[in-house]
């Protein structure tokens, strides 16, 4: 019987996430048609991916240029319209853009035994009263679309070297995923008095 439950918690366990993923797939493909009004599965997909690259194209020409950046002068004047667009840009840039900031993997000392993985985000904080000398280290949560956004002084803050998209992974995942280091220890940080 024992025997019986382990094959179904390993069947579970495969079939699960299969599953899962094909289900969100075909949902998003059959949304998509939807809204375009196309009765073949797929093809408004195939669309919109063709009407995303075509506006990048279009964008990258010096014409297009001014006027995209007419149109975020224009929503940088209306109060709601300003928080959303310019909330969706900077996320969209910081995993994406050209001006990425997650790619620079970190690890923090907290406490004389606690280190947090993060991000940093901005290596000066000029203008932030009483943060000279500090960074800013973005720490996703583990299963979550969140984090935290914390301010350390730049000598509790030592570089990881290993991709940042694998240790995002790690961390998101609650360190089930494999350890990106490659059997390396994580580096040493001078430790914290107190926090």
């Amino acid at each position: 019987m024992r025997r019986l439950v382990g094959y179904f918690v390993r069947g579970l366990v495969v079939l699960t996430p299969l599953v899962v993923t094909a289900y969100v797939t075909w949902w998003v493909l059959g949304t998509v048609d939807s809204w375009l009004g196309i009765p073949i599965p797929g093809v408004g997909f195939v669309v919109t991916i063709t009407i995303i690259t075509l506006a990048g194209f279009a964008a990258s020409t010096v014409i297009t240029r001014s006027l995209v950046g007419a149109l975020e002068t224009l929503f940088g004047r209306l109060p709601f319209v300003r928080l959303l667009y310019n909330s969706t840009r900077d996320l969209l840039n910081a995993f994406v853009g050209e001006h990425r900031r997650f790619d620079q993997p970190v690890v923090v000392s907290v406490t004389d035994d606690v280190r947090v993985l993060g991000f940093v985000t901005q290596e000066t904080l000029t203008g932030l009263p009483g943060s000279a000398g500090a960074v800013a280290v973005y720490c996703p949560q583990s299963y979550n679309f969140a984090g935290q956004l914390l301010l350390v002084p730049a000598t509790r803050v030592a570089p990881i070297t290993a991709a940042a998209s694998d240790v995002l992974a790690f961390i998101v995942s609650g360190g089930v995923t494999g350890a990106p280091f490659g059997g390396r220890s994580l580096p040493e940080v001078p430790r914290a008095e107190s926090v």
